[in-house]
């Protein structure tokens, strides 16, 4: 494979293109109702409109690019990419826009390209500031929000749109160019890979995270301009300007997110990403002026950014098989989570004359996600705790405070000849051998009691009825009150040791 530097830049880059054209109707509506009559209604479903293709189609086209390569997809999608920009260019009624902006949405699609490809290039330490810095392509919908409003007011809104055709040509002749042909390719079905992972609930709590995070950075993208323009009274360019600053505040946070799930526990950030949120989401419900929703806004362009690094952190962590179906199911998720708020906005705003019930919707979404991160977080932390079990060289057998089997470990059946099934529910007499007599348990459990622990030689007898020697050491695991609940004995076989040293 080429190299994985040129590829990072490459298709950040071409990211980069893909947002500034994903965003083209939101940042010029303010210019584009001056010529095409739309009610506040139809402006609302139109700048929401890209999204809808921009969500559906990152599942497909991040299967395909695992399966055909970065270079083929993004080639594609730019020379796709011209027809509804130049059918924008020469739009004059509402269906002109629809129509158009359905496929723009493509623009935002080809998000799930990298973060499919990308991480083919580098160690697993390293995907989650990779995936951030992929992220960073997102600014192209600030440069989008920020410059085509003053090109409009020079060139006009049809002149700005017909200029993306010029730099879609120039960027598909670069992917042409410079694309990776010997990317590694997943040959895999798209039904195998969504078998493997349709019943899986961390895709599911993926989705809802990144629904909440990318979902709020771009509904506030696409919501803005006109948000700013009809509520505070602002000019088309300082709307465009603040979006802006929002777009490359979390745009910027994004790889630092990821740096930090590289670092620490991907969980743990999360937690205070969702706290952020919701309270950001709470300021905002109070329709404040200016000032404050100037901080409400930039708090959650904070945390978002932090959030999608992260969660694209674990994506590749939990499902490196299925990589371009769950990088396109999960990225999906979040374009869709921008395209219901702007509806939501309307419509709440149609019905109560304020927004306060769809932002405090979104605090509530991230207070359920932050229920959820903690969930996994423990959920991460006994599975950890499992797999050290399971991997230990000694045998395991785990009982309750009444001394009945719960768990044994794969050495116990190496050991002893007896699988779990066989076991669980008994109590150890199904391994005693016998040969110890009923003051030697006395001893024993007084040891337990009374020092906390017993270690000691003793006789089992394996599944065929061979008697062998042990090591052995037995311990109470007590819960936050002191009150024994559990019983654990770990041990080793020296049959062989004891052997050895007679010979």
């Amino acid at each position: 494979m080429k190299k994985p530097g040129l590829q990072l830049i490459l298709q950040t880059s071409n990211l980069f293109i893909g947002f500034m054209v994903w965003v083209l109707i939101s940042s010029l509506m303010p210019y584009i109702t001056m010529d095409i009559s739309l009610t506040s209604g139809q402006a609302s479903i139109i700048t929401a409109i890209p999204v809808i293709l921009g969500s559906l189609l990152r599942i497909p086209i991040g299967f395909y690019a695992d399966r055909f390569g970065a270079r083929i997809i993004f080639l594609i999608s730019f020379l796709i990419l011209l027809f509804p920009v130049f059918f924008l260019s020469i739009a004059d009624s509402f269906t002109d826009l629809v129509i158009g902006g359905l496929l723009l949405g493509i623009g935002g699609a080809v998000f799930s390209i990298g973060v499919t490809s990308l991480p083919k290039y580098y160690p697993k330490e390293k995907h989650g500031f990779i995936n951030g810095v992929y992220g960073i392509g997102n600014v192209g919908t600030a440069i989008t929000s920020f410059g085509a409003p003053v090109l409009a007011g020079a060139i006009g809104w049809q002149g700005t749109i017909r200029s993306f055709l010029i730099i879609l040509l120039v960027f598909a002749a670069l992917v042409f160019i410079l694309g990776d042909r010997s990317e590694e390719k997943v040959k895999k079905s798209m039904a195998e890979q969504i078998k493997g992972v349709y019943k899986n609930t961390t895709l599911g709590f993926l989705s809802l995270f990144y629904f909440i995070t990318f979902g709020a950075f771009v509904a506030f993208t696409m919501f803005l301009p006109s948000f700013l323009v009809d509520n505070f009274s602002l000019e088309p360019v300082d709307a465009g300007i603040r979006t802006a600053i929002f777009i490359v505040i979390a745009t910027a946070l994004r790889p630092i997110g990821g740096l930090l799930a590289d670092k620490f526990n991907a969980f743990i950030i999360l937690m205070f990403v969702f706290i952020g949120v919701a309270f950001s989401g709470i300021l905002l419900s109070f329709s404040p002026g200016i000032e404050w929703y100037t901080v409400g806004a930039l708090a959650v362009a904070v945390t978002v950014g932090i959030g999608n690094g992260t969660v694209f952190k674990l994506v590749p962590l939990y499902f490196s098989k299925q990589a371009g179906i769950v990088n396109g199911i999960v990225s999906a998720m979040g374009g869709l989570g921008g395209f219901f708020p702007p509806l939501l906005l309307t419509g709440v705003a149609n019905l109560t004359g304020h927004h306060a019930i769809a932002f405090m919707l979104m605090s509530e979404f991230a207070i359920v996600s932050f229920i959820i991160v903690i969930f996994m977080y423990y959920q991460d932390r006994v599975s950890i705790e499992g797999k050290i079990i399971e991997g230990v060289a000694e045998g395991m057998m785990i009982t309750n405070k009444n001394k009945v089997i719960q768990h044994v470990n794969p050495a116990f059946t190496r050991i002893t000849g007896y699988h779990q099934e066989e076991v669980v529910g008994k109590t150890p007499k199904v391994i005693s051998s016998g040969k110890h007599d009923k003051a030697f348990y006395k001893d024993m459990w007084e040891s337990i009691n009374n020092k906390g622990f017993w270690q000691g030689e003793i006789q089992n007898q394996r599944k065929n009825g061979e008697v062998y020697k042990e090591l052995l050491t037995i311990s109470p695991v007590k819960n936050n009150v002191g009150e024994i609940i559990q019983y654990v004995g770990v041990f080793n076989d020296i049959s062989n040791m004891k052997q050895s040293s007679i010979s």
